[in-house]
């Protein structure tokens, strides 16, 4: 039988090629990709940062902002939520000229033992999703880029903060990680499950740019019931890692 989400042409120019429909501006290379909507509004108020692509879509904005740190230009901006999104908005800021990406997120906690906030540098991600499909040919991972993965490690370590180096596991249907699907993908090696790294990170191979992702554990799927733990109100986690992986980006 023939699945659709497995037929597609990579090697083919799309309709709406991003490269042919977006006119390049005066971005930073290094971008920042950042779940943490809170963290933008503080960071934007803290450091005068300015919108330098409005970029409206039919939902409303999702602005690409610009930021000096340490006298480098670095970009920021929302990503949305869900893997088809966060996959367009990536192709729109590459389109735009940026070229070096890191993403801070949190992530559910699949593995025994993880508290929250404890952080997971991503080695590869499961694809459990569709979006993955349409750039790369099928396979169960995607691999992270080692650039990438060795700017954000060169931090963490620098730093001194404790962290896991592990798979994650990309999945569209949040409200079906099921227990038997849980314990699969724990054998299988994910410590994390979430909804954007397999498609951010094939989209990045796909266009021949650099990102890498780097998670904190928050909500736990580990046990026998789900349990929320509070982990989206951990505000300091949330500040540092931005900040974290603004240094790893102007590291690549």
């Amino acid at each position: 039988m023939n699945f659709p989400i497995l037929e597609h042409e990579f090697d083919g120019e799309a309709k709406i090629e991003p490269s042919r429909v977006i006119r390049p501006r005066d971005v930073p290379t290094a971008c920042v990709i950042t779940f943490f909507s809170e963290v933008i509004e503080k960071v934007i108020e803290q450091t005068q940062a300015r919108v330098i692509v409005p970029n409206r879509w039919e939902d409303g904005p999702h602005p690409i902002y610009e930021m000096e740190h340490n006298g480098q230009r670095v970009a920021f901006y929302h990503p949305g939520v869900g893997a088809p999104i966060a996959a367009a908005l990536l192709e729109e800021a590459i389109a735009f000229g940026c070229r070096n990406f890191v993403a801070v997120g949190g992530a559910g906690v699949l593995e025994k033992g993880l508290e929250v906030g404890k952080l997971i540098l991503v080695s590869a991600a499961v694809r459990d999703e569709g979006t993955s499909y349409h750039y790369l040919p099928p396979a169960r991972e995607v691999t992270a880029n080692p650039a990438a993965a060795a700017a954000i490690e060169s931090v963490l370590q620098r730093k001194g903060l404790p962290y896991h180096k592990a798979k994650t596991w990309t999945t569209d249907a949040p409200y079906r990680e099921t227990q038997a699907m849980v314990a699969a993908r724990r054998t299988e090696g994910c410590f994390t499950v979430e909804m954007e790294a397999a498609a951010l990170m094939a989209v990045a191979q796909f266009r021949g740019v650099t990102l890498g992702q780097v998670l904190y554990a928050g909500d736990d799927l580990s046990g026998d019931e789900w349990d929320n733990r509070g982990w989206q109100s951990r505000t300091e986690i949330r500040e540092s890692m931005f900040w974290l992986a603004v240094e790893a980006c102007l590291g690549l």
